[in-house]
């Protein structure tokens, strides 16, 4: 039976999914990925794991659909977004770790390029910030702390490239080097509307083009990976190729104007598609590509959560709240409310709408009658309201309210969780039957690419396993907006500013959103 596999390439697991030509889950393997601290702010992959846990992941997909090699009519792949690796053309070694999307170590180089005035103009042509989020900082990082880098770029010795751009080029033993415009328009170097990497911003970050890979169509055939990829002893399809957030837009069927999901993982992230014309966001949001299947792309505008499930995992195995993560939804039931306690879910900073680099997160309003529960439950109600703020901003840039959300990723499963989101948000929030959207969105992509489907074949096919209505009042939210709009206040340019005492004023970005 030929099957297509979806491959999401994850922060901390990846994840592959088979489907059959009718759209049939037939089978899934998910292993997990380590990442390493080793300075406060700076996160951290090794890169030969990223290329184990892949090959281990559609290993262990095949097995439990009890798929041969011969059956798989091809592969999509979605990949992290703005994490990097460099490393040696020629012995194929990585010359640093993979330097992860959460990492802030180029903070203080984006600050002083934007002094120096270019930030619009970064931002007319990427549709981004200039945002140690993005990948070309972290290139420059590398290049500037490990030996002869950009003497050895320049030479054509090193390459770099997304976590896509390292499994296609090892699994195709060095035979494919290719991005696609969606991954590729999270970087800082491609134009948006050139639809190619941009010579200006290339010598904006001295980064020598011979670096950077092919950008290849989002559905449609990039190349093959070698037979022992993945042990299947023939050749493999490359057919779908985007980043994770966008591939999860289109597993979620979002493929008009207006739509949109979440996806809550390490990070909470919200895409609204937006036609196929880029629209600039008057609120703290980013213009990106959703993703390209002929000469023209389709866009969509996103904000995101650096850490949503990074919360649990840090209450869990720094703090030691509770053994595991999965274990905080019945420790949040264990109060009914929050008890007054607000937390500000800022552990990487505070990205859209406020774009502060030195936000910190805050646990306030702590009382001898606070419990482990109120900070929990705090916690839920701190990430279901950064992304609320995000939402309501790309209702205000689209022009029209949201009537629901769907959403995927492993939070997603948690149902107090999406309770509290629906609350906050005071529409309905719809969960995903299949919850990772992105390695559907992979496998959609690749039938695209295939022509086994359509967008419309996408979009019929999505179900929902759960929906949670509001409970809220709208007084009771409005009281619950006023109170994170003040936490807020306290916790922005924290760092820099040595904890300021100065509330979100009203000309600040974000201020109108987080009054929502």
């Amino acid at each position: 039976m030929p099957v297509l596999i979806g491959v999401d390439h994850g922060t901390t697991r990846t994840k592959a999914l088979a489907f059959s030509e009718s759209l049939v889950l037939l089978g899934e393997g998910t292993v997990p990925l380590s990442q390493s601290y080793p300075r406060p702010g700076w996160v951290e992959q090794d890169p030969r794991e990223v290329l184990t846990v892949t090959r281990q992941a559609v290993q262990a997909c095949m097995r439990q659909a009890g798929l041969a090699g011969a059956d798989i009519a091809g592969l999509g792949l979605a990949n992290q977004g703005e994490t990097v690796i460099v490393w040696d053309r020629r012995t194929g070694a990585p010359v640093y770790p993979a330097i992860s999307w959460q990492d802030r170590r180029t903070a203080d180089l984006c600050r002083a390029l934007a002094a120096t005035g270019c930030e619009e103009e970064v931002r007319r042509r990427t549709g981004l910030r200039l945002d140690s989020y993005f990948s070309a900082p972290k290139i420059r990082w590398i290049l500037d702390h490990v030996d002869s880098g950009q003497a050895r770029a320049e030479r054509g010795e090193l390459l770099a490239g997304t976590t896509d751009t390292w499994l296609l080029w090892n699994l195709s033993r060095g035979d494919l080097y290719a991005t696609d415009a969606s991954t590729a328009s999270r970087t800082l170097l491609f134009n948006i509307h050139a639809l190619d990497w941009d010579p200006t911003l290339l010598d904006l970050f001295r980064i020598p083009r011979q670096m950077l890979p092919t950008v290849s169509l989002s559905a449609g055939l990039t190349g093959y990976l070698a037979p022992e990829a993945f042990e299947v002893g023939r050749p493999v399809p490359v057919l779908g190729l985007a980043v994770d957030q966008q591939a999860a837009l289109f597993g979620h069927g979002c493929h008009r104007a207006g739509m949109s999901k979440v996806t809550y993982g390490t990070g909470a992230f919200a895409l609204m598609h937006t036609g196929a014309a880029p629209t600039t966001s008057r609120r703290g949001l980013l213009t990106t590509v959703a993703w390209r299947r002929s000469d023209t792309a389709e866009y969509a505008i996103d904000g995101g959560v650096f850490a949503a499930g990074a919360v649990f995992e840090w209450m869990s195995q720094r703090l030691g709240l509770f053994e595991t993560p999965e274990a905080s939804e019945a420790i949040a039931a264990s109060v009914v409310d929050s008890g007054g306690v607000v937390v500000v879910p800022a552990l990487a900073g505070l990205a859209a709408p406020y774009w502060d680099l030195d936000a910190r997160a805050a646990v306030l309003g702590l009382t001898l009658a606070t419990t482990r529960g109120h900070v929990v439950r705090a916690a839920f109600e701190g990430i279901a309201m950064r992304v609320a703020e995000i939402l309501d901003a790309m209702a205000q840039d689209a022009g029209a309210r949201l009537s629901c959300v769907r959403a995927d990723g492993g939070l997603s499963r948690n149902a107090a969780l999406m309770q509290t989101q629906a609350d906050v948000l005071g529409i309905p929030v719809e969960v995903a039957a299949i919850p990772p959207a992105a390695a559907v969105g992979a496998a959609g992509l690749a039938g695209l690419g295939i022509g086994w489907w359509t967008p419309g074949t996408i979009e019929a096919a999505w179900r929902a396993g759960a929906r949670f209505e509001p409970r809220l009042s709208p007084a009771e939210r409005h009281e619950r907006a006023e109170r994170w709009r003040r936490a807020v206040g306290y916790v922005r340019d924290w760092s820099a500013r040595g904890g300021p005492d100065r509330p979100l004023g009203r000309d600040a970005p974000g201020a109108e959103i987080a009054e929502m």
